[in-house]
């Protein structure tokens, strides 16, 4: 007997656990390598997040690691998004194909709803703060080099 996938609950992973692929592993297992990209990129954020409190703002390396956390994380809320507003019989036959199309695995219930909400809510967030903090230290950068080649 095949395990029945929720909609729900692969939702709330997603905005939740999203950016260590839980809802990835939830649907797909262990096995999933895409899944395990998720906690990679976390990792990666993480490491630049923690090289800019102890070196600084001005750590190049940083600039490139914190983006990956962002977009880890808006790329799982893209995902919830996704799976919440699928519809009952592409939900079932996405990740329950033995079960009927009507199955309530795949049904959208409020809590669902409210974990979309969120998905967009925090998805925006990361998206849009990992997109701005990696344009302002680029020109933040290339207004340094400038100063330099001026002088």
């Amino acid at each position: 007997m095949i395990r029945p996938r929720n909609k729900t609950l692969t939702v709330w992973l997603a905005v939740l656990g999203g950016h260590m692929g839980l809802h990835r592993f939830y649907l797909r297992g262990l096995g999933d390598w895409i899944g395990w990209l998720h906690p990679i990129a976390s990792a990666l954020g993480w490491w630049g997040i923690e090289r800019v409190r102890e070196l600084g703002q001005d750590d190049p390396l940083s600039w490139v690691l914190i983006p990956f956390l962002g977009m880890s994380i808006a790329v799982s809320c893209l995902a919830g998004i996704v799976y919440a507003l699928a519809d009952r019989p592409r939900w079932n036959g996405w990740f329950n194909p033995g079960l009927a199309p009507d199955d309530p695995a795949g049904a959208t219930q409020w809590l669902t709803i409210g974990a979309l909400i969120l998905s967009l809510l925090v998805g925006t967030i990361a998206f849009m703060s990992s997109l701005a903090f990696g344009i302002q230290r680029y020109y933040e950068y290339q207004v340094e080099e400038a100063r330099k080649i001026s002088q």
